[in-house]
């Protein structure tokens, strides 16, 4: 199963604010809507200088407030994602660890697209004798890789013939541009099913954890 689980995070959209009205030497507060149960919002106008920042490509402030995520998913979903600039990135390695691998089986094989080089349309039916065989193939390179750690081959080596669909783990963390800026490129229509999978649960978090910002990066961000 494919799973971005929320970890942490730093800063709110206040802090996206006074990072911006710091050069003026400014300084905004949140107003409170309800004494009594300690409610507090942003104000219109912070909401406005949001939205303006964003709009105009002002970046910098955006770089100030940070969530961590622990992503589960296929390998070659996580070589996908690992191309994003300035995202950490630690993953778990199959040469310290050769515990039972598991893997990613999709529901549905997807047609290849008619028009484009990358993507996928519509849906290509497996007979049972070609899933068998698919399902074979996968325990027989179990077994294999077993068998090298038995006969005392290295797990960094022995690891070369698992398949990319076997299932990895990553520790990912960002800015809140850096997060707006991925969603932005994998939650596209033409963008691979699996690795908007992981970017539509990454945006669940952020848009409750910075609403006005995360609204407005992914109005204008590009």
């Amino acid at each position: 199963m494919i799973k971005a689980t929320y970890i942490d995070h730093m800063g709110d959209d206040l802090t996206v604010v006074n990072s911006a009205r710091v050069s003026f030497g400014k300084q905004s507060k949140l107003e409170c809507i309800d004494m009594v149960k300690g409610k507090f919002i942003l104000s219109a106008k912070d909401k406005k200088l949001i939205q303006y920042l964003a709009k105009h490509n002002h970046k910098s402030p955006f770089n100030h407030a940070f969530a961590t995520f622990h992503v589960k998913a296929p390998v070659f979903v996580a070589r996908q994602l690992v191309k994003h600039e300035y995202m950490p990135w630690n993953e778990i390695s199959r040469r310290y660890v050769d515990s039972e691998p598991e893997f990613y089986q999709p529901k549905e094989w997807r047609g290849r697209s008619a028009d484009k080089k990358q993507g996928s349309e519509g849906e290509v039916k497996l007979d049972a004798v070609s899933q068998h065989s698919l399902d074979l193939d996968l325990i027989n390179l179990v077994d294999q890789y077993k068998s090298l750690l038995k006969t005392g081959v290295a797990p960094e080596q022995a690891r070369m013939i698992l398949p990319q669909s076997m299932m990895t783990e990553w520790y990912w963390s960002g800015s809140l541009f850096a997060f707006a800026k991925m969603c932005g490129l994998r939650l596209k229509d033409d963008s691979q099913y699996e690795t908007r999978l992981v970017a539509e649960q990454v945006e669940d978090v952020m848009m409750k954890l910075f609403p006005a910002s995360w609204e407005a990066l992914r109005m204008y961000a590009e």
